[in-house]
């Protein structure tokens, strides 16, 4: 036979609720372990009286009495009666025999008090027991008692009240009725305040529930006394106590755990939290004698307490309440404290790891025991660079996500969950969840964000040069725009563009030599298989120049016109422009521009450069109109397509001529024809459109026919990636 039995899933009757967890006998004590909230719950062997068997739908139970009076019962067994009772009878020198109950339905019978149990008889038998510590009250009446119970929360369905007639008996010497509530009220869970309080915290900031409270520590209960509520906790319902400092280290966090929670209004607080100030101190005399701290508290407690507020709370509710006060653990985070800051549902506050599990305080508060926990997970915050979640999952299923926490506290933590031997959902993932945002504060490396942003439009790009390749040349035309000096380098050699226009429109003209449809298509070719090379060859700096090109044609500009007047912020920029760059050597200049900008607004005194912007604003607005006046800005003519755009000031081109008229500028009049020519063609290339009768009969300059092979090749691949 082992020296221990061993059962999980067994429910025990904790506050008249069966509440889930793990049952252990040993030699020595009986062991529960609750599921919910990891409390546990021993019974030595040598406090045991009774241990009977009780049947239940299903299942069987163990009804366990103790010497005390008081009872437990665990249920959930399933044919192990043999098994148990050898154990039983072996260990503890007991022999068990199964309780009989009662079946009848009268309501009709005996009460017998033994200890903190009521059992209520028929015919000797036992109909129903009442644990007596789930008594709040018991009132009386002429010939009636009424026992009320404490609510429980977690029960789907609570006995609040049942009443007993007794009839009254002239002979008796004692009121029977008085002698029930006397003997329900000696072993009654009921709260009242007797007697003078051990201790007074006066004025307690409680975040949790919120408001400022008076913490009154009875020997059986304390006591939150506020403006509004009036909270009387029983000591036996508190499950652990946590003492935790707050990042700041001026702050301390003393928080509680219920089970049962307190209630205000329909919201239920399993957790008091309370925050102190380190700065405060106080000093407290208890009102014991030396022998009685010497006998209750075992001299863990002294008449005179001083030291910080949390300390001596602490101190005394750890004495008083005989619970563990748990502070944090062997974790340090990257900001040299014990806490991570986080976000919980949308809410900020902290998590900290503790030796045993983690806390989380503080709206709402969470404690989270390593033994419920099934995996963690590092998850990446939302996209951020900056910050990451962590993901706890529940052996229930229940998921707590965590969001928001620095990136630099991530080796920290997961160094500590690997200590703990914790499960990591993405094992392995350490480097390369690090490796997605590492080095992204280099002053080296650019920002990972614009980056992203960067190849995406780069993807876009590419994506439009893939499906609308046909079209996209139509984005470089815009009659009301200046011509780009990109185009212009080419202009030497037009005839070759309009003439493969002419050929591929099927309206005939002189190809240079190319008359047959078979030296149309071997020169397409040609020209084709050149195009590709080229594409080969730098694709990246094509796409450069068109996007230039693009640039450059999307803001018409005027060349002869005033240049606007630059901002005072401008003005500035440039006079300082150098300094900044001696005090911050190694800077980019979109860097610079930014260190500038936060200058220029912590720069208190505008007033020199607003008022030279102002100066250099009127200058131009002279300027502008003595230009208007003089007619610099040129008039609107008509394109060959028909729509309005402003002729450009013949002093500052020299090879642009009137187009839509036969009239030449200035410069032009001893020119040569062929100019002209090649601007009507290039004009004619860049609008797209199939040129004029007038046009194609037009006889080429010696110049143009003295056009080399390859030049024509190079001119007509341009002319069809224009096209």
């Amino acid at each position: 036979m082992a020296d221990f039995l061993e059962y999980s899933s067994i429910s025990s009757e904790i506050r008249g609720a069966m509440c889930p967890g793990k049952l252990k006998m040993t030699d020595t004590a009986m062991v529960f372990k609750s599921d919910k909230t990891g409390k546990v719950e021993q019974i030595n062997s040598s406090d045991i009286e009774l241990l009977n068997y009780q049947r239940f739908v299903g299942s069987f139970g163990l009804r366990v009495f103790l010497k005390n009076g008081s009872l437990h019962r665990f249920l959930g067994f399933t044919g192990d009666e043999a098994k148990i009772a050898e154990f039983v009878k072996k260990n503890y020198k007991l022999d068990m025999l199964e309780k009989e109950l009662s079946m009848r339905g009268w309501n009709w019978g005996s009460v017998q008090f033994k200890g903190a149990v009521l059992s209520f008889d028929v015919e000797n038998k036992t109909s129903f027991e009442i644990p007596l510590n789930h008594v709040s009250q018991c009132n009386v009446g002429k010939n009636e008692v009424t026992v009320e119970f404490h609510r429980n929360d977690d029960a789907p369905v609570s006995l609040m009240e049942m009443r007993f007639h007794i009839p009254t008996s002239e002979s008796a010497d004692i009121d029977p009725v008085e002698a029930f509530q006397e003997n329900v009220m000696k072993q009654a869970s009921v709260i009242s305040v007797s007697g003078d309080a051990i201790a007074i915290f006066r004025e307690i900031h409680c975040l949790t529930p919120r408001g400022r409270y008076d913490i009154k520590v009875f020997q059986t209960f304390f006591q939150l006394h506020g403006k509004t509520y009036d909270f009387k906790i029983p000591t036996s319902s508190v499950l652990r106590l946590f003492l935790l400092p707050h990042k700041d280290n001026r702050q301390m966090f003393f928080v509680i755990s219920l089970d049962p929670p307190i209630k205000q209004g329909q919201t239920r607080y399993h957790f008091l939290v309370t925050l102190f100030q380190m700065d405060e101190e106080t000093n407290i005399e208890l009102p014991f004698t030396e022998e009685e701290l010497k006998e209750k508290y075992e001299d863990k407690l002294t008449k005179e307490l001083s030291g910080p507020v949390y300390e001596v709370l602490g101190k005394i509710m750890k004495v008083i309440i005989n619970r563990k006060l748990t502070g944090p653990g062997t974790f340090i985070g990257h900001s040299g404290t014990p806490a991570i800051g986080c976000s919980f549902k949308a809410a900020a506050g902290y998590l900290y790891p503790l030796e045993r599990g983690f806390i989380y305080v503080h709206k709402p508060p969470v404690h989270i025991r390593f033994e419920e926990i099934a995996t963690v997970n590092f998850a990446r915050s939302g996209g951020s660079t900056r910050s990451f979640d962590f993901e706890i999952e529940l052996k229930t299923g229940t998921v707590h996500t965590f969001s928001s926490i620095e990136k630099e506290e991530y080796s920290k933590l997961f160094d500590f969950i690997v200590s703990k031997k914790l499960n990591v959902k993405n094992t392995g993932g350490k480097a390369s969840y690090k490796d997605d945002f590492a080095d992204s504060d280099n002053e080296g490396e650019p920002d990972a964000y614009l980056a992203r942003v960067k190849a995406e439009a780069k993807e876009r790009d590419e994506d439009d040069d893939g499906t609308n390749s046909e079209e996209s040349t139509d984005e470089d035309f815009n009659p009301n725009q200046q011509e780009s000096d990109v185009a212009e380098e080419f202009d030497s050699n037009v005839e070759s563009s309009s003439d493969d226009s002419d050929d591929e429109d099927g309206s005939g003209g002189d190809s240079g030599g190319s008359g047959t449809d078979g030296g149309r298509e071997k020169k397409r070719d040609k020209k084709k298989e050149k195009k590709e090379r080229v594409k080969e060859k730098s694709p990246k700096k094509k796409e450069k120049k068109e996007r230039k090109e693009s640039a450059k044609k999307s803001k018409t500009k005027d060349s002869g016109a005033p240049k606007r007047p630059s901002t005072a912020f401008m003005l500035w920029m440039n006079a300082t422009r150098d300094q900044i760059r001696k005090d911050n050597p190694g800077l980019s200049m979109i860097a610079i521009s930014k260190k500038g900008g936060e200058l220029w607004k912590d720069l208190k005194d505008k007033k020199d450069w607003e008022a030279k912007a102002l100066k250099a604003k009127e200058d131009y607005a002279e300027a502008m109109a003595a230009y208007k006046a003089s007619g610099g800005a040129g008039e609107e003519v008509d394109d060959d397509k028909g729509e309005k755009r402003k002729k450009k000031p013949a002093a500052k081109k020299s090879d642009t001529s009137m187009k839509g008229s036969g009239f030449k500028s200035k410069e032009f009049i001893d020119g040569d024809d062929s100019s002209s020519e090649e601007d009507k063609k290039k004009d004619t290339k860049k609008v797209k459109t199939p040129e004029p009768a007038d046009r194609k009969k037009s006889k080429k300059s010696d110049s143009e026919s003295e056009m080399s092979e390859s030049e024509e090749d190079e001119d007509e691949d341009m002319s069809e990636g224009s096209d």
